[in-house]
């Protein structure tokens, strides 16, 4: 579970009980008022530290996992490099409201009817608008996504660029069904 404030690990048994838990703080960081981020490779890091520290509290090795689940901060949006996988900017996390005076000049009505949302700066959206302004980079070079993307995309090598269905319902431009 990597959350807004830290990163939980646990391992379980086929029964689903856990026998093994490594957790890890992260920081919020506060630039302005009303903006919220965090820096992706602590994230990682964070990770990284709190799944060694569950196997090692399991006392297991990593190769005997036959499954790994990501739960998430869903909104907190990640640009990174897709070749060097290195993060353009910091997270902009879920709480974070800096383009909020952009999402009131969006026409509501048309964005909740294809959407199902009315415009927040919750969503990633428009946080990912924010960012893509910002960089020099061309954006086929970029890959985007929320923590759970950012991070199996991270623990696959650049293998995998994927989400599951319930964080692309919250970014995608239509509803799922």
């Amino acid at each position: 579970d990597q959350g807004t404030t830290g990163t939980t690990c646990l391992v379980v048994d086929e029964g689903l009980r856990p026998i093994g838990r490594g957790y890890r703080e992260i920081a919020q960081h506060f630039p302005e008022p009303g903006w919220v981020e965090h820096d992706p490779e602590e994230i990682w890091s964070s990770v990284l530290l709190t799944a060694e520290a569950a196997l090692a509290d399991a006392g297991i090795e990593a190769r005997k996992l036959t499954a790994v689940g990501i739960a998430n901060q869903r909104e907190t949006t990640v640009v990174w490099e897709r070749r060097t996988g290195r993060p353009v900017h910091p997270a902009i996390v879920w709480q974070d409201r800096r383009t909020a005076e952009r999402c009131a000049g969006l026409p509501a009505e048309l964005v909740r009817e294809r959407t199902g949302l009315l415009p927040d700066p919750y969503f990633s959206a428009t946080k990912l608008e924010w960012i893509l302004s910002r960089t020099e980079l061309p954006q086929q070079e970029l890959a985007f996504g929320t923590i759970d993307a950012w991070l199996a995309w991270r623990l696959t090598g650049g293998e995998a660029h994927v989400t599951d269905r319930t964080n692309a319902s919250r970014t995608r431009a239509s509803r799922t069904t």
